[in-house]
């Protein structure tokens, strides 16, 4: 049944919660937290990870009932025993990992398990196909209903996901993380149709890491911390709410220590890496991949050197290169003064290379696997016994350690490793590289997916390394970060070097500027 339409910012909440906590096994998730969503409004949810946020959207989704607590949508008590309860009531959870379908069409993804029917009981495709196109331009897409998903990007793909709520008239649309995947256009497109959704009184609840977007977006954001209320902020006068006060509210200190430059620093030591020339080939299997010409770069024991660049500039590509992941046409790679080549990532883990990859869910961590299998993964031989069988009592002693050291936040080694947040992962896989002690440690985007809070502790892991005299490269497309845990900086645009210079020299504008050139300059 059609729901009754509602005047943007109509008074009174569409969405109330009271008093809810959860509790899982004595663990306190969610303790006393309120909070409502308006008609016509698009209210953050912002939080660390761990602050609550997942098992709030969990318990809103039908997903998990509150222990306590009660909660009310559009004026009646709301209790879904499931998902599908919660969609016919009218709030539809869209997660970041999508839920569509690929080998079906746009059509059938939209009208799922409800699709028209003639007076047979067959499917009337040109009805559904009519419906589908009146609802995609609802969200501004102008494709065939008949497309494959698989056929869709990512961002057409998420408005899919937003028309399909439309279709089931949705009166509250929950996002979690909608833009993760997105480029800055295509961001800018989904704010912009969620503007519009807005203005017809749908109500839109945001949950993203991304500060920025959501400052602008938001009419108002209720930050947990620690599953508990941290406070409401309101847009005043049309303004983006400030990114301060937020982080504020949601790690409990200035948002000025979080990219503080840490003030212990260790002078730097003989050069670990020599890369000379390096230029590497077109990879016909990664075409839109930069091909690296002419790269020469030092890397000192005991020091951070930040690679700056915008998108494209051959960051990640000089990473894959030095690690063996990429072949090398021309150039030369020394260490402590010897020349390697490796041909492989197994070459450059045995000369004590290591690489924390850009993409941690595919490319660092073992999804399904226990954390301590994943802590393992570079060190087994440093496990194994003479016979070649592991020594499972050192090798948990060791992840121990590292927990300690690094504040590793888990139930136990045996845990699932996708059950902990993006910083304890990514403290995970910098301790797998800890155990084996190498000579050089690439990190490529050290805190992406990582919130706030986990930032810093991240940054002080990195410093720590450069002090047991591991040579450290970290590229980062965040230039406070580059900015804050750097000694030297390295900037690069369309596979070459651009500039280089002391950190405490730096500036994001200065560092700008050297991005965008096209010819090496000289150190500054």
């Amino acid at each position: 049944m059609a729901q009754p339409a509602i005047a943007p910012n109509a008074s009174g909440p569409l969405l109330e919660v009271v008093g809810v906590s959860k509790h899982f096994s004595g663990v306190i998730a969610l303790n006393d937290v309120s909070l409502d969503v308006r008609p016509g409004e698009i209210l953050g949810l912002m939080g660390e990870n761990g602050a609550g946020k997942s098992t709030l959207l969990k318990i809103l989704s039908g997903a998990q009932p509150p222990t306590s607590g009660r909660i009310s949508f559009a004026g009646a008590d709301y209790r879904p025993a499931t998902p599908n309860d919660a969609k016919r009531m009218g709030i539809v959870t869209i997660y970041q990992e999508l839920s569509l379908i690929p080998t079906l069409t746009v059509a059938e993804n939209i009208f799922i398990g409800r699709a028209p029917t003639g007076p047979l009981g067959l499917v009337n495709w040109r009805r559904m196909n009519e419906a589908t196109r009146d609802i995609i331009a609802r969200v501004g897409l102008a494709i065939d209903p008949r497309t494959p998903v698989s056929a869709l990007s990512v961002a057409e793909q998420q408005m899919v996901e937003i028309a399909r709520a439309l279709s089931l008239e949705s009166r509250l649309i929950i996002m979690d993380e909608p833009t993760s995947a997105l480029t800055e256009s295509e961001v800018t497109r989904l704010l912009s149709i969620m503007d519009r959704l807005r203005s017809e009184g749908v109500a839109i609840m945001f949950v993203t890491h991304r500060l920025e977007e959501a400052s602008q977006i938001c009419d108002r954001m209720t930050v947990l911390r620690d599953g508990r209320l941290a406070g409401t902020l309101v847009r005043e006068n049309g303004r983006p709410i400030p990114l301060p006060h937020i982080i504020e509210r949601m790690v409990g200190r200035a948002a000025s220590d979080l990219y503080a430059r840490p003030s212990e620093r260790h002078a730097a030591g003989p050069t670990r890496m020599r890369v000379r020339g390096l230029r590497t080939v077109r990879n016909p299997d990664a075409p839109h991949a930069v091909v690296l010409n002419g790269v020469d770069l030092d890397l000192n024991a005991g020091e951070i050197v930040g690679i700056a660049g915008l998108v494209g500039s051959g960051r990640t590509e000089l990473a894959r290169a030095i690690f063996g992941a990429d072949r090398i046409a021309a150039g030369s790679i020394e260490l402590d003064g010897k020349p390697i080549s490796p041909r492989s990532p197994a070459d450059a883990i045995a000369l004590g290379i290591g690489l924390v990859p850009e993409d941690r869910k595919h490319q660092a961590i073992f999804a399904m696997l226990g954390i301590q299998h994943n802590f393992s993964t570079a060190t087994l031989d440093t496990w194994s016994n003479a016979l070649g069988f592991m020594t499972e009592a050192r090798e948990r002693a060791a992840l121990l350690d590292f927990k300690g050291q690094l504040s590793i936040r888990m139930a136990s080694p045996e845990q699932q490793i996708d059950g902990l947040s993006g910083g304890n992962q990514q403290k995970v896989i910098l301790a797998r590289w800890l155990a084996r002690d190498p000579k050089v440690l690439i990190v490529d985007e050290p805190t992406r997916g990582v919130d706030v809070g986990a930032k810093s502790e991240v940054h002080q892991i990195l410093v720590q390394l450069a002090a047991r005299g591991i040579a450290v490269m970290v590229i980062s497309s965040e230039l406070p970060e580059i900015l804050a845990v750097s000694d030297r900086i390295v900037t690069m645009r369309q596979g070459r070097i651009t500039g280089e210079m002391p950190a405490p020299e730096a500036t994001e504008e200065n560092l700008m500027a050297l991005m965008a050139l096209d010819r090496r300059q000289g150190a500054h």
